[in-house]
């Protein structure tokens, strides 16, 4: 091939090649301008929430029991960050003492745009890593929960994820109303590669969530899960409950529980202890449901008060075709009248009782009175309980039945049918949300309405008469508080495991009302499977009512003529939880709750306080705090920061120890209840750590 040939096809070769160059240049400019475009907008741009604040949850008397304080965050584009990762990682290593490992293994995968690399942090530790200096390092400012009584009324108010949102309690069942709405705006990084935000897109402001106010009493809540622990304590029951209601309006005061649960921690826990047992766990009542067929034999005027009925000298006979079915007394009688059987709690005479009243008389009256139905309850996992209808009764059922057995009830369930009781005959629908508060601070007051009149106002003055007696000289006599009045019944019921009845195995309660003449307080006292001290509802729960009754009355100032104890018992509450918070933050806290602060130790952060959170304090009384340094510093070559361990089972506290390059000496096992050095301090690495561990009861029996 000459020459000429050669540059020929030279030049047909340089036209084609621009020729491709062209068809791919036009193709990529105009048809696939759309496509280039947003992958180029994805490199520069970037959408960031702006984060709403959650409303906080108040007392009924206006007292906070959860806020937010805002912590911080630090994210990463692993893709930004490049080279520079090692820097990044060794940083981030030295400022919270974590392993750099940690940290490298996050940038592993350089096509990620996004990675966390620490949450929910306090903010000081913002002043420890400049995130201008490294492109695609980032701090975002996060709210977090504050619980600012501990566990006290954890189940009712419930928990949050990292992300704030609810999960469970009040903080999952009125999600919504307390998360607000995030906002957003674009980041476009400029020509230093610093995100700022974009002038040319719209920003969306975020809208805080509205707040909460509870019908719960803080300092009642406190009352009754302080007496429900010692209660526990003593008759060494596997776990236990408290509710107590206003009659007139149906307000919870007060849902208390055994073993607790703190929110704050919640991640630590099993989640089995949120769950709020008053309203998710049925049992059957036993002696306490004797309530349904004393209605409705006075209501239909089937048995007068002073009608006298054999009471087998205390055992009872009944034969249904081919079965037998014994019904006891624990107590032996002869002759009891109809008040006098509901006095001293008689299976026997009560079964020949709902023989009179009969079965559609007796379910109508159970319905009537709200068994089987939600209460429909402003909190989450309520169930009906089990209510069969006479179609599918057997020949037992009747009988069994009217002393509290082949019914399945909630502890809110009897708590508010004995409500109506003392409420004059009237149902009302409990509930635990006072009103809702906007973030302008507009009210919006909850409307609740009586549910239905169950009996007359005669029978339940008779009722409450027949109660009063059960305290003055029946199975509740435990019970008596001097100077109160108070009416009451107690229930004892055999637990049914596998479908047999155990002899050994009951549920003790005690339900009743006070001052018996003008009800202000309904109170239900559940305890499972008490060990010491007597097994029945008189004995096991009777006292613990007794003790509840007695501070509530005298904290309030009703029911007895106020002395200087009580007047000093007023002016107690709750002390709010102000571990982990900033010292400043603390201070507001507790000077608002009326407290004074002593302040020890050096540093910007709560570590401990005393006395502890959740205990009663007259307003004006001294809280200590104890400062640790300020958290994010960085920590020299060689030491480290010991850990908090409260809490924590042992293994997993060893393992803690462990990653912050500590030893442990245990002693004890179970869950750890003290530690030495402190969590906070500043020590060598490998220093040995004293980790003292007790066992701890969370027996978990469902009581269906």
């Amino acid at each position: 091939m000459d020459s000429t040939n050669r540059i020929r096809w030279m030049k047909i070769l340089l036209l084609g090649a621009f020729a491709v160059v062209g068809v791919r240049l036009v193709q990529i400019q105009v048809f696939d301008a759309p496509f280039y475009r947003a992958k180029a907008q994805k490199q520069y741009e970037a959408p960031v929430k702006l984060l709403a604040s959650r409303g906080d949850i108040y007392d009924r008397n206006g007292r906070l029991v959860v806020s937010n304080v805002v912590n911080v965050s630090f994210v990463a584009d692993p893709k930004l960050v490049g080279n520079r990762a090692g820097e990044v990682a060794g940083r981030f290593a030295q400022v919270f003492g974590k392993p750099r490992s940690t940290y490298f293994a996050k940038f592993e995968d350089r096509e990620r745009r996004f990675v966390w690399l620490e949450r929910g942090v306090l903010p000081q530790f913002a002043r420890f890593v400049d995130t201008k200096k490294i492109p695609g390092l980032l701090v975002v400012n996060e709210p977090r929960r504050v619980y600012h009584y501990g566990q006290v009324a954890g189940q009712i108010v419930g928990s949050t994820d990292i992300d704030n949102n609810g999960l469970t309690g009040l903080e999952l069942q009125r999600d919504e109303v307390l998360k607000g709405k995030n906002g957003f705006v674009i980041m476009q990084n400029n020509g230093l590669n610093q995100p700022r935000p974009s002038v040319d897109y719209p920003r969306e402001e975020p809208v805080n969530g509205r707040s909460v106010v509870l019908t719960v009493d803080i300092d009642f809540q406190t009352i009754a899960e302080e007496e429900l622990r010692r209660g526990i304590e003593a008759t060494k029951a596997d776990e236990g409950l408290v509710v107590m209601m206003q009659p007139f309006t149906g307000e919870i005061l007060a849902l208390a529980q055994y073993p607790g649960f703190n929110p704050a921690h919640a991640a630590t826990q099993p989640a089995a202890l949120s769950r709020i047992r008053a309203i998710t766990d049925m049992f059957e009542p036993g002696s306490t449901f004797k309530i349904v067929v004393a209605s409705a034999a006075l209501e239909h005027s089937l048995v007068k008060p002073w009608q006298k009925f054999n009471a087998e000298n205390g055992r009872y006979l009944r034969v249904f075709g081919r079965e037998k079915l014994p019904i006891t007394d624990t107590h032996p009688y002869q002759t009891l009248t109809f008040e006098q059987a509901v006095t001293v709690s008689s299976n026997i005479v009560i079964a020949k009782v709902s023989d009179v009243v009969g079965g559609e008389r007796l379910y109508k009256m159970a319905q009537r009175y709200g068994f089987g139905i939600e209460t429909m309850v402003e909190l989450p996992g309520e169930t009906r309980g089990e209510l069969k209808v006479p179609g599918l009764w057997s020949g037992t059922t009747l009988n069994s039945m009217a002393i509290g057995y082949e019914v399945g009830v909630t502890p809110l369930q009897i708590a508010t049918a004995y409500c109506a009781v003392a409420n004059g005959g009237m149902l009302m629908k409990p509930y635990v949300i006072k009103q809702v508060v906007n973030p302008d601070g507009e009210v919006q007051q909850e409307d609740h309405r009586p549910v239905r009149r169950v009996i007359s106002k005669t029978t339940a003055e008779t009722l409450g008469r027949f109660f009063e007696g059960v305290v003055e000289s029946g199975t509740g006599k435990v019970a008596k508080v001097p100077g109160l009045r108070i009416a009451g019944k107690t229930g004892t019921a055999r637990k049914n495991v596998n479908g047999k009845y155990e002899t050994d195995r009951h549920t003790a309660s005690f339900v009743g009302y006070f001052p018996a003449d003008a009800p202000e307080v309904v109170c239900l006292v559940m305890l499972d499977h008490p060990r010491e001290g007597g097994q029945t509802g008189g004995m096991a729960s009777a006292p613990i009512f007794r003790e509840i009754a007695r501070k509530v009355s005298a904290l309030s100032g009703r029911g007895r003529r106020a002395s200087a104890n009580a007047i000093a018992r007023r002016r107690e509450q709750a002390i709010p939880d102000v571990v982990t918070l900033t010292v400043d933050a603390a201070r507001r806290t507790l000077m608002n709750g009326g407290f004074r602060v002593e302040s020890k130790g050096s540093g910007s952060v709560v570590r401990s306080q005393t006395p502890a959170a959740g205990s009663l304090a007259a307003r004006g009384e001294k809280v200590a705090i104890l400062l640790t340094a300020a958290p994010g510093a960085p920590v020299p070559e060689g030491f480290t920061i010991v850990p908090a361990l409260a809490g924590l089972p042992m293994r997993r506290a060893v393992s803690m120890l462990a990653l912050q390059r500590l030893s442990a000496a245990v002693s004890g096992s179970g869950v750890t209840t003290a530690q030495s050095p402190a969590a906070g301090t500043q020590v060598k690495s490998g220093t040995k750590v004293a980790v003292r561990c007790e066992p701890k009861n969370l027996s978990l029996i469902n009581l269906n």
